[in-house]
């Protein structure tokens, strides 16, 4: 599915109807008790395979949006919501995301590992919109003011960060992984922007001079999870195509290779402060261009002062899958050696 919001024309028609969106939505969440209501992003999305704006409507399109608010009983939080009419289906839709973020805060795998946001509340209600009945769910998580790892990575940001920073945003995000697997879950869409900067601990690594302090990290977004036993392939492989794995492109089944993949994509941009492989932003065949370089292109040598985990990202970032980490556990074996190195 993608976002018709990547053609201008689109995203004018897009702009016209969040205008008529935004305040039945507002409406609605006020009448949950939610207050001081601001929408940060929206997006449209398409249930059909097409990016002609004529075929487009509210019919067959949905919205999903991303709102900060106050709540009486939960604080500062942000409200994740969709907005879909029920005689169009969607592949995977806001509640699969509050169910596998539930089923993962309860594994008992898990219980002393925190991975994910608590879910707060989750609501699904019926509100008629240009005389359309549409369907509105929301899931309610806490605030992070600190933001998502993707803030840290810009170029200015990354700049400053410190080796042994990079070197704890790494491990910290493997063990999140790790841990998510272990409850059955796998990912699918493994990024810095799906790594939460939870909140500072009172420690920071030896070598710091600064007042920054340790942060913990925590996964989001999970619309595209799947229990390891019921991954199935898909026509159109599902996720972020900056990090998505050889095999995906090729219509395989998402499998923890494929997550280790996508991490390992995260971990020379964490290094670096770039992405693996870069596609132009003015490329008719974006896709192509992309299922290209994951599938053909090396693995880069990183540079001279990251040579030391050049044998964790060729193992990662291997073509084939049963030349890749057999589990994240491994790969923290190794990680954890180059502590003590």
């Amino acid at each position: 599915m993608e976002n018709s919001a990547s053609n201008p024309s689109i995203t004018q028609a897009l702009q016209a109807q969040a205008m008529q969106l935004l305040p039945i939505i507002t409406q609605e969440l006020d009448a949950q008790y939610f207050r001081e209501i601001v929408h940060q992003r929206i997006a449209q999305q398409s249930t059909e395979q097409t990016q002609d704006i004529k075929t487009q409507n509210i019919e067959n399109t949905y919205f999903q949006g991303l709102t900060r608010a106050q709540h009486l009983q939960f604080g500062s939080v942000m409200v994740k919501w969709q907005l879909s009419a029920d005689a169009y289906p969607i592949y995977l839709d806001l509640s699969h995301e509050a169910e596998v973020l539930a089923a993962v805060n309860a594994s008992l795998k898990i219980k002393d590992n925190v991975i994910a946001p608590p879910l707060l509340a989750q609501n699904c209600v019926d509100v008629q919109i240009l005389s359309q009945l549409q369907r509105l769910v929301i899931v309610v998580t806490p605030y992070y003011p600190n933001g998502s790892l993707a803030s840290q990575l810009t170029a200015s940001r990354h700049l400053s960060l410190r080796a042994s920073q990079k070197h704890h945003f790494i491990t910290q995000a493997a063990y999140l992984i790790a841990n998510l697997h272990q409850a059955g879950w796998l990912h699918n869409d493994i990024k810095p922007s799906n790594i939460l900067l939870e909140g500072f601990d009172d420690e920071w690594s030896a070598d710091s001079m600064s007042n920054s302090l340790t942060p913990r990290l925590l996964l989001t977004d999970f619309t595209l999870s799947q229990r390891m036993m019921v991954a199935n392939s898909q026509t159109n492989p599902a996720g972020t195509p900056a990090y998505l794995a050889p095999e995906r492109w090729q219509g395989q089944s998402a499998t923890v290779q494929s997550d280790i993949y996508a991490f390992g994509v995260m971990m020379v941009e964490i290094l670096t402060g770039k992405r693996l492989f870069q596609v132009s932003a003015n490329s008719n065949k974006k896709l192509k261009t992309w299922a290209i370089q994951h599938c053909q292109q090396p693995i880069p040598t990183l540079p001279s002062e990251y040579s030391h985990y050049q044998c964790i990202v060729d193992k990662a970032l291997a073509k084939r899958e049963e030349r890749r980490y057999r589990d994240m556990d491994k790969m923290l074996i190794d990680l954890k050696l180059l502590d003590n190195s």
